[in-house]
């Protein structure tokens, strides 16, 4: 999920009570929260590489000890940067149980990205296959909204206490934080339970006769009844809106379908780049294609994934998290990337 998510998320863990077993543990689980992210170092090397390596290693079981390790060195550096100032947490700091919450904070984000359909690879680098829950969209209001009011509700009521004389407490919010949590999980399991409806109302009929092989539904953003339906069969992709509450599947006839390329010699070159074997192993629902460049210069072909392209296709938009890859006329790779083509 995105960032602030994943922030939040870890200063809710803090404050629902873990803040009062060591000092800094609040900022040792924020940091751990969102720290897999620092593979976005990769794309430095380039699209290509981002996407290969993103939501790789440090997104995985064996990665976050190491995550962890490094949230907690630079939580030490801070400590004696405050240390050499005068400013020294009430409570002192317990290494050993601080590392445990980094470990905690690094496996929380990878629970927050797996329930998204984008997916981690929790197994690297034993295992390189993705997985996916499909229940939350990767930017979830109702989420967001929930944690924000676990942290900034006791600071409201903090000042109505204020106000009154009344006593104050070291360590407040724990009851809202846990609130929130506990609200969450709740969340988590109706969108299991709809997301798990949705998949069996799609893969209980049949597609302009052709059986599915494959059908998935994918979460949108604030209707946890309302489901971004794909199917494959044989022949075609097939993208299609699903209301898991009725149980109907594209009553308004919005679905878009589209029939798979044939296998040309261009779409084989093209699968065979670099861009082309990273892009196949992390798509679902791949779709391939392939056009002639103006003047017999060679060809463009434009991988995109059915997970995220039915708003795009249907407005003739280039889909979100597609790619490319330009052929010369001898099906030599010219030019690959992640993201649209200039002209």
């Amino acid at each position: 999920m995105e960032p602030v998510t994943h922030l939040l998320f870890g200063a809710c863990l803090s404050r629902a009570g873990l803040n009062r077993k060591t000092g800094l543990a609040t900022l040792t689980l924020v940091l751990a929260a969102e720290a897999p992210d620092m593979d976005a170092v990769s794309y430095l090397g380039g699209s290509v590489s981002g996407l290969q390596h993103h939501r790789g290693i440090t997104h995985s079981f064996f990665g976050a000890p190491f995550v962890a390790a490094l949230v907690v060195a630079g939580v030490y550096g801070i400590y004696r940067l405050m240390k050499a100032r005068g400013r020294v947490p009430r409570t002192p700091p317990n290494w050993k149980l601080l590392y445990l919450y980094a470990i905690f904070g690094c496996l929380t984000h990878i629970l927050l990205d797996f329930s998204n359909n984008y997916g981690v690879r929790p197994f690297e680098p034993f295992s390189y296959k993705w997985h996916s829950w499909d229940i939350f969209f990767i930017v979830d209001p109702v989420v967001v909204g929930l944690l924000a009011l676990g942290l900034v509700l006791p600071a409201f009521m903090s000042l109505i206490s204020d106000e009154i004389g009344a006593r104050k407490q070291q360590f407040r919010g724990r009851g809202a934080a846990i609130f929130a949590l506990v609200c969450i999980a709740a969340l988590a399991g109706l969108r299991d339970f709809e997301h798990r409806r949705a998949v069996n109302a799609l893969e209980s009929l049949s597609y302009h006769d052709e059986q599915p092989l494959h059908a998935s539904a994918f979460p949108t953003m604030m209707n946890p009844f309302s489901w971004h339906g794909v199917v494959e069969t044989r022949d075609f992709l097939e993208a299609l809106p699903v209301n898991s509450g009725s149980g109907e599947v594209d009553p308004d006839n919005l679905g878009i379908q589209r029939y798979k390329p044939e296998e040309t010699p261009v779409i084989i070159a093209a699968k065979k780049s670099r861009l082309g074997q990273v892009y196949l192993d992390w798509a679902e629902y791949p779709f391939v294609e392939s056009s002639r460049l103006p003047g017999d210069k060679g060809y463009t072909v434009q991988f995109a994934d059915w997970r995220f392209s039915r708003d795009a296709i249907a407005s003739g938009r280039t889909p979100p998290l597609a790619g490319y890859v330009v052929l010369g006329p001898d099906l030599q790779v010219q030019d690959m990337r992640i993201g649209v083509r200039s002209k």
